[in-house]
């Protein structure tokens, strides 16, 4: 079919007949009326404005037409940004003015291209086609209205979703830079209950991330660490200078509260200053300089995990979901349900009993699963789950996160996290298997932050050992002190796959949530706490 200018017949007996059926279809036959109506729509689909200039008002074709080849260019240019330049891209989509006008221009487009769409089927017009052609053109233009500025509408409603989650959840500020090359975040768990005395952090971590490779490491501190000191700049060196050392009432989770309730001036210029004193902590315990924080609020966390669509976990042991504290003493009612070992899809209620439970085991069996989680979470956010899921995990977010971290450096971080995903997760917990139980008592500073050290900067010499002189450097490296440090950053992960094993013994009974629940009834701590002390040695699912 052509679709050249229109020509004129002109018989000797017969008035002019205009013959071009692409502005005249009416004397085209009924084939090439159907072929003309397709061919228009691709044409809108492909090149909005083209076929007005084809077929329809020439002057809105052209118009369509320029605005098409824009929004065409931009395309290609964020495709190429994404190429070289993720991080550019990506801080265009978080940061607020930035998010808005691509929000304004998707929308614009939108609404541009269903009227190209409309206007292209009153072109076509569905009166001269067979019956049966004009429900198949209408459906068409239906489905792809839908499948053009509805896509764009639903991705304009999900960057305004992400934008007032931003907005909600982060900070306006100027930019972080890196500290010997890495950036170094507290992630904070905190749980404000009914019987507790304002919020106090159950879960702390501090997230080192190398600022170059992504290359991440997550280093656990128990809730009851004593003793934390903090460098001399610190607001809160002229109030503990020889440390937070008041012993129990000193466990470092009392220190969220005991700033916010008693010495908030300290921090005059931050919205939490709690939130700041435990970054100081951290940052002298750990002999890091910390540079943000983020806060999850415990209570809404399996919210969080529900909108990810749950969150796949190895179980290494049996996890009690603990009953009721019984008048705020400690001792708690049975358990009212019981988590198996084994790979599980967990969602939100059990995956916030599987980070929080501690019950007939010790505190740090609690941080190797709140690590498990954590690394199980990075591993499930794939671009694929963050777009469908999107709307719901920003929604969930902005009501369970706070962070001081700068809306306008997000891109950078997203672009860090998603090359992390590249590498194994470094760990290391201040207590067992990494240290002694009672180093969060007595903790030794110079060899915490020696072993932090090995942690984030690994000898590159090591490899090359064994291909020298293997025997040599084997035989000293075995007895010498530092060795039994040596396999603790394995630990979490390797016994993963024995760890049912030594609980469930061939000649002893068999353990199940019935056998553990009637042991519970009948008091027997003794027994649960040897069956349940290999509950930490999980790992990702």
């Amino acid at each position: 079919m052509s679709f050249s200018s229109p020509k004129v017949s002109r018989p000797s007996n017969s008035p002019p007949t205009l013959t071009d059926p692409a502005r005249f279809p009416e004397p085209a036959s009924a084939p090439v009326r159907s072929r003309r109506a397709w061919i228009l729509l691709l044409l809108t689909l492909i090149l909005p404005g083209a076929a007005q200039v084809v077929a329809g008002n020439k002057r809105l074709g052209r118009l369509a037409l320029r605005c098409t080849f824009t929004v065409w260019a931009l395309v290609i240019a964020a495709v190429l940004l994404a190429l070289l330049q993720r991080e550019t891209l990506l801080n265009l989509f978080t940061s607020p003015v930035p998010s808005l006008l691509i929000i304004v221009v998707l929308v614009a487009v939108a609404v541009g291209w269903a009227y190209m769409f409309l206007n292209t089927l009153s072109i076509i017009r569905p009166g001269l086609l067979a019956p049966g052609m004009r429900g198949m053109i209408s459906i068409a233009v239906v489905v792809l209205m839908v499948l053009t500025s509805g896509s764009l509408g639903y991705g304009a409603f999900l960057i305004n979703s992400g934008r007032n989650a931003i907005t909600s959840i982060f900070a306006a500020g100027p930019n972080m830079k890196p500290v010997d090359g890495r950036y170094n975040f507290l992630l904070m768990g905190g749980d404000a209950g009914e019987d507790r005395s304002g919020r106090r952090p159950d879960s702390i971590m501090v997230v080192s991330v190398d600022a170059k490779t992504g290359q991440a490491a997550t280093i656990s501190i128990p809730r009851n660490f004593q003793n934390a000191r903090f460098e001399p700049g610190s607001p809160l060196w002229d109030v503990y200078p020889d440390g937070y050392n008041c012993g129990d009432q000193c466990i470092i989770n009392f220190l969220y509260t005991d700033v916010t309730n008693n010495h908030p001036t300290l921090y005059p210029g931050s919205a939490d200053p709690g939130a700041s004193a435990m970054m100081d902590a951290a940052g002298g315990i750990l002999g890091l300089s910390i540079q943000g924080y983020v806060l999850v609020d415990m209570a809404g966390f399996s919210d969080l995990i529900d909108a990810l669509g749950g969150v796949t976990v190895n179980v290494g042991g049996w996890v009690p979901i603990s009953g009721d504290d019984i008048n705020g003493t400690g001792d708690h009612l049975p358990p009212t349900g019981w988590i198996a070992p084994g790979v599980q899809k967990l969602d939100g209620y059990h995956a916030l009993w599987f980070a929080r439970s501690r019950q007939w085991v010790l505190e740090y069996n609690r941080s190797q699963r709140q690590q498990c989680i954590q690394a199980a979470m990075l591993a499930q956010m794939d671009p694929a789950t963050i777009f469908t899921k999107f709307s719901a995990l920003a929604d969930a977010g902005s009501k369970v996160v706070e962070s001081d971290l700068p809306a306008g450096q997000l891109g950078s971080f997203v672009s860090l996290a998603l090359k992390s995903k590249g590498h194994p997760l470094a760990r290391l917990t201040i207590g067992p298997p990494d240290f002694d139980k009672n180093f969060p008592t007595y903790p030794d500073f110079g060899v915490l932050h020696q072993r932090v050290k090995q942690l984030l900067n690994p000898p590159a010499s090591t490899p090359k050992a064994p291909t020298s002189k293997a025997p040599a450097p084997a035989e000293p490296a075995a007895p010498a002190a530092p060795a039994p440090e040596v396999p603790a950053e394995p630990a979490p992960e390797a016994p993963a796959a024995q760890a049912p094993t030594p609980a469930a013994p061939s000649s002893g009974p068999e353990i199940t949530a019935e056998y553990l629940q009637q042991l519970a009834i009948n008091g027997d701590d003794l027994t649960l706490g040897s069956l349940l002390a290999n509950n930490g040695t999980c790992s990702p699912g």
